[in-house]
């Protein structure tokens, strides 16, 4: 019987360590999630203002007849 109540206590102990880590492993999770958010948010906000950096920097190209003509 003791065998038995051994076995118990060594899968409780276990349980709760898995448990332990899985909670961990979410904190981690979230808080990376939370790092990945902010970046993609920076990314956009620098393409939109290199696209209006770029807009503003090359003029469009005049269009006209080669010399030949």
């Amino acid at each position: 019987m003791e065998n038995q109540n051994d076995r118990v206590t060594l899968l409780e102990e276990l349980v709760a360590h898995q448990a332990k880590s899985i909670e961990e492993l979410s904190q981690t999770v979230a808080e990376q999630w939370q790092i990945i958010d902010a970046t993609a948010k920076k990314l956009e906000a620098l393409t939109n203002r290199f696209l209006a950096l770029e807009a503003v920097a090359t003029p469009t190209p005049e269009i006209t007849r080669p010399p030949h003509y």
